[in-house]
Formats: structure tokens, sequence, C-alpha cells
């Protein structure tokens, strides 16, 4: 009987001290729904889109218009390097600022002007794809971020890749 006694205020004993600890946190929590209802909180569902999706620029923005956004390299032999060279003109009021230029994976590889390009302005970004262990036909798209509305312009390098056993050794350099 004292044993079952003992066991009954144990019990009782955890949960008053439970429920004690419990009512401390009344305070933080009602502070972070009074700040959850007067800011502007992201919900856990939109993270991921708010990561992906990058924020206008702070400063002044400008416009950009590329001699071409496609370049087709025709048929290619898996292995081969193609390469070309984007052209594009900074056609606002602006100096035109690129902040990051990323390929679609890591066989493409862009090269960017690190240095602002005036208003009225040309520059060239080089793109390299390396063809190795890719097959069929590609679109390989070149992210540029810059100081544009829309922040995202996009470049692609077009084309077939045959596998090697089915072509001729030739690269591609535009």
């Amino acid at each position: 009987m004292l044993k079952s006694f003992k066991s009954v205020f144990f019990a009782v004993a955890v949960l008053g001290l439970m429920a004690g600890c419990q009512s401390g946190n009344n305070d933080v929590r009602d502070a972070a729904r009074q700040d959850v209802q007067t800011n502007d909180v992201t919900p856990a569902n939109d993270i991921q889109s708010a990561v992906q999706t990058p924020n206008a620029q702070a400063g002044p923005t400008t416009s950009v218009s590329f001699e071409e956004q496609r370049f087709n390299f025709g048929t290619v032999t898996e292995g081969e390097k193609v390469s070309h060279t984007f052209t594009f003109t900074n056609t606002g009021n602006e100096p035109l600022i690129l902040s990051n230029a990323r390929g679609s994976c890591g066989c493409t590889v862009p090269k960017w002007p690190r240095e602002p390009i005036a208003p009225g302005e040309s520059s060239d970004i080089v793109v390299e794809f390396n063809t190795a262990n890719k097959r069929g036909n590609r679109s390989q798209k070149v992210t540029i971020t810059a100081n544009t509305n829309p922040v995202e312009n996009f470049i692609y390098l077009e084309g077939e890749v045959l596998p090697k056993d089915a072509g001729t050794d030739m690269s591609v350099n535009n």
C-alpha cells in the first residue's frame, strides 16, 4: 500500500511540475502570436519560393538587350566542348551590374564581366558547355542576375549531342 501511495504521490508531483513549467511559457507564446499578427511573417510553406525568387535590386535599375538569347550549336559528339559568346547591350540609363551568371548544371560555365557596363555600351558573356556524359537534345540555360527588371535574364545553348561512338570528333566554337 505504501508503495502505491508513493507512486501516486510521485505522479501528482511530476504533473504539478509540468503544469508549472508550461504556465511560464504563456508570455513567450503571447509574444510570438503578437509578432506573427503585426509583422509580415513568411509561412513555412512559402520559404522555398522566397529563396528561389531573387528580390528586386535595392539601387537603380537599368535594362539589357541580348543580340541573341538562344544559340543552336547543331550536332556534336559527346565529350566535345561547345563555346559561344553572347553579346549584350546596356539599353537603360544606369550602369549595368551583373551580380551573377550560373549555368543550369556544372557542365555549363559562363564567364561574365565583373565591372559595370555604362549605358549604351556592350559586352560579352562567354558560355562553355562540356558535353561529357551528356546525350540527346540539350537546352543548357544560363541565368544572369543583374540590376534589371526583371532581376533575372536567361540565355541558352541548344543542340544535339550524339553518343561518342556515333559521330566524329569536332569542336564547335562561336
